[in-house]
């Protein structure tokens, strides 16, 4: 494959031309799809395994969507003004979505389904709520009857697939910032 003149452009040591191995699947709707891997050893890498590969770092792409969308609420920076506070802030978010990931994985183990099945963005609202509650709860209440609670309220969550639905990994236009405008003109 050669190398576009815009990358040789900004870097002059790379080669005019590269190589790739491309690897033929069909998708579950029967559509012919090829990956590209720079992965040549055909007996070290099989195909199988390079697709499944393929298609976990795509489940990674999606978690990494429910945390910058879901959880911090499409936010272009952080709030935080200072390295230590940015830190603080990442590890913050990190720590917090793994909780979700960990009660989704329970509640998901005692209803007898895979984590994968239940809605991160339907149980991070009930865990939302839940957290809310619990802040004005007295202190009496209990942390294990609050703990249960929550589990059954994450699996008595629908756990409803949408027919027809794909996650192709394509680059998505980014939307307008400015408004659109439709005039109605008679062309008469």
């Amino acid at each position: 494959m050669r190398v576009s003149p815009q990358a040789r452009k900004k870097c002059p040591a790379l080669p005019e031309f590269w190589q790739a191995r491309a690897i033929r699947t069909i998708d579950a709707r029967g559509r012919s799809r090829i990956l590209l891997t720079s992965l040549f050893d055909r007996r070290r890498f099989k195909p199988a395994d390079i697709v499944a590969c393929y298609e976990r770092r795509w489940q990674i792409e999606t978690s990494y969507r429910e945390l910058k969308q879901s959880m911090l609420g499409m936010e272009l920076t952080l709030r935080s003004r200072t390295v230590d506070g940015v830190c603080q802030e990442i590890w913050g978010a990190l720590i917090a979505y793994n909780l979700i990931r960990r009660e989704m994985a329970s509640a998901a183990r005692e209803a007898k389904l895979a984590p994968t099945d239940m809605s991160f963005v339907r149980a991070f609202h009930v865990i939302q709520h839940e957290m809310m509650w619990a802040a004005v709860t007295p202190a009496y209440a209990k942390l294990p009857a609050c703990l249960r609670r929550l589990r059954e309220r994450l699996k008595s969550l629908p756990n409803v697939k949408r027919p027809g639905r794909s996650c192709d990994r394509v680059v998505k236009s980014r939307p307008s910032r400015y408004a659109v405008r439709f005039l109605n003109r008679d062309l008469n």
